[in-house]
C-alpha cells in the first residue's frame, strides 16, 4: 500500500513538472518566434492554427492508441466552447506577441480572480473566507508585479483583457461541459 502511494505521488509530481515545463517552454518558444529580437513571426493566428492542428493530431493518436476515449458533446455546446476557445488562444497569442512575457504571465494570473467573479455572477457561487483570502493574495501579487513590468501598449492591453475574459469563460464552460458529459 505504501509503495503504491509513493508511485502515485511520483507520478503526480512528474505530471505537474511536465505540465509546467511544457507550458513555459511553449510560451518561451512562441515569444522567440514572435519577438522583434527573435524571428519576428507576425502571424499570431497562424501560430494558433498550428497549435490547434498539433493538438488535434495528438488527440487522434491518443484515441487511436486507446490512451483516451472521445465523448459525445451536443453540437450547440461544442460550437460555444470552440468559439470561446478560439478567442482565448488567439487573444493569448496576440497578447504574447504585443506584450512582454512578464505582462503576459501577469495577465494569465489575473484569470484566477476573474473566474471567481464570473462564477459568482453567472452561477451565484459562494466562496469560503480562505478561498477569498487566497484570491486576494493573488490579486495583490499581480498588482505588485504589474508595477515592475510596464512593457505594455494599448493594443496589447486590449488583447490581454480579451484573452483573460475569454479564457476565464472557457474554464467555466469546460467545467459545465465535463458535467454534461457525465449524463450523455
Amino acid at each position: 500500500m505504501e509503495s503504491e502511494n509513493k508511485k502515485s505521488a511520483v507520478s503526480d509530481v512528474g505530471a505537474w513538472a511536465m505540465n509546467i515545463i511544457s507550458s513555459v517552454g511553449i510560451i518561451m518558444a512562441n515569444k522567440q518566434l514572435m519577438s522583434a529580437n527573435g524571428y519576428a513571426f507576425g502571424f499570431a493566428t497562424t501560430l494558433t492554427g498550428f497549435h490547434f492542428t498539433v493538438t488535434a493530431l495528438v488527440g487522434l493518436v491518443s484515441n487511436a492508441t486507446g490512451l483516451s476515449v472521445s465523448k459525445h458533446v451536443p453540437m450547440w455546446e461544442l460550437l460555444w466552447f470552440s468559439v470561446v476557445a478560439n478567442v482565448s488562444i488567439t487573444g493569448m497569442n496576440l497578447s504574447l506577441m504585443l506584450n512582454s512575457v512578464g505582462f503576459y504571465q501577469i495577465s494569465k494570473l489575473s484569470m484566477i480572480p476573474v473566474v471567481c467573479i464570473m462564477e459568482w455572477i453567472l452561477h451565484s457561487k459562494q466562496y469560503s473566507k480562505e478561498v477569498k483570502l487566497s484570491v486576494l493574495v493573488v490579486v495583490i501579487g499581480v498588482g505588485v508585479c504589474t508595477v515592475t513590468d510596464v512593457k505594455v501598449n494599448a493594443k496589447g492591453f486590449i488583447c490581454a483583457c480579451l484573452a483573460v475574459l475569454s479564457t476565464s469563460l472557457q474554464q467555466i464552460v469546460s467545467i459545465f461541459l465535463a458535467f454534461l458529459s457525465l449524463y450523455y
